[in-house]
């Protein structure tokens, strides 16, 4: 476990981003990198993980593991995959910058449906850690560092909070994670974000859709195949099919016992959460204070930046900030082992 803490961490902190004239909108910072920017080029190899249980995950691999510096694990939202705008180009600028980046697509994403009913989850931390373990095994003198994305990012945070003392994630960031479930659940289901939470609901029901045409989920779910347009929100998928199928009583107990919120307390790896205080996914309840933090978090707020945004630049040529962002944390946590271990030598 990295041992190099000081004041920079264990605050709760105004971020560095601003938002430029043209997309202080909430809703201009999550849809346009979505649908108006152009990705960055991009070429990874698809290799499948297979779990102890005989299903597997899919892997996108992003540049050279011989020659790099670090590798980095990334993990992406609902319904997200390699292909994700922040997945994407995330891992194209961090293989610019000489490391390997490794996307683990959870169950049933990526393209491909997985082998059992099981599917993933906002706390399904099993999966990862067992693919961290892997990789722990297989690339050992390899620093390791670990991105969540939204519903990834909440998940990342409550498996570090679940293993305090794990040694092999160096270093961990958390960009706009769902911290509060039930009040994302609530928050998601109101106005304009109706539209996000319709966008990404057609996905997952399509796909349980799929499986359920080629598997038995009879001993698994009461709702029948006939029966899922019923599901209007998240909170029914939840309570109808993330729960029954992932051993919860309910919706809200999914909700308590996998928000990431109670486990920031618990965090021994240093870690960076960025979050914009006008992402449409939540409110300002899933705001964590200091007094709920480990001393090795850094939550970074920005007032402006939306769900995965934070575009700065000209409309014509804009810019990520979160990918600077990124690599400014990385750079300085290199700097801190450094000083730590030529401290010690």
């Amino acid at each position: 476990m990295p041992q190099h803490v000081d004041s920079y961490f264990g605050r709760v902190v105004q971020s560095d981003f601003v938002a430029p004239w043209w997309a202080k909108n909430r809703h201009v910072q999550t849809i346009f990198p979505r649908f108006l920017q152009k990705r960055q080029a991009l070429v990874f190899r698809k290799e499948r993980f297979i779990l102890s249980d005989g299903d597997f995950v899919q892997l996108a691999w992003v540049g050279d593991i011989s020659s790099a510096k670090g590798l980095v694990i990334m993990f992406h939202g609902l319904e997200g995959s390699i292909y994700s705008h922040y997945c994407h180009d995330m891992a194209a600028d961090l293989a610019r910058q000489g490391f390997a980046v490794v996307v683990m697509h959870f169950r049933g994403c990526g393209g491909e449906s997985n082998q059992t009913p099981r599917a993933y989850h906002s706390g399904e931390t099993s999966d990862p850690w067992e693919f961290i373990s892997w990789l722990q095994a297989s690339y050992p003198n390899l620093d390791k560092f670990a991105i969540g994305f939204s519903l990834g990012g909440n998940m990342l945070l409550k498996l570090l909070g679940e293993r305090p003392q794990q040694g092999i994630i160096k270093a961990a960031l958390a960009i706009s994670a769902p911290l509060q479930l039930a009040e994302c659940a609530q928050s998601i289901n109101q106005g304009f974000s109706k539209l996000y939470q319709s966008y990404l609901l057609k996905s997952m029901v399509t796909n349980l859709r799929h499986k359920m045409s080629i598997m038995d989920y009879q001993k698994h779910l009461t709702i029948k195949y006939k029966d899922l347009h019923q599901l209007k929100n998240f909170r029914d998928f939840d309570q109808y099919v993330t729960a029954p199928l992932h051993g919860f009583l309910g919706a809200d107990d999914y909700y308590l016992r996998c928000s990431a919120m109670p486990y920031l307390s618990k965090i021994q790896t240093p870690t960076l959460v960025l979050h914009a205080k006008d992402d449409p996914f939540m409110n300002e309840n899933v705001l964590p204070r200091t007094d709920q933090l480990s001393k090795f978090i850094r939550v970074e707020l920005s007032e402006h930046g939306g769900h995965v945004g934070f575009v700065q630049g000209s409309p014509w040529r804009p810019k990520i900030w979160m990918q600077q962002r990124v690599s400014q944390f990385l750079m300085r946590f290199d700097e801190a082992q450094k000083q730590t271990i030529g401290a010690v030598k």
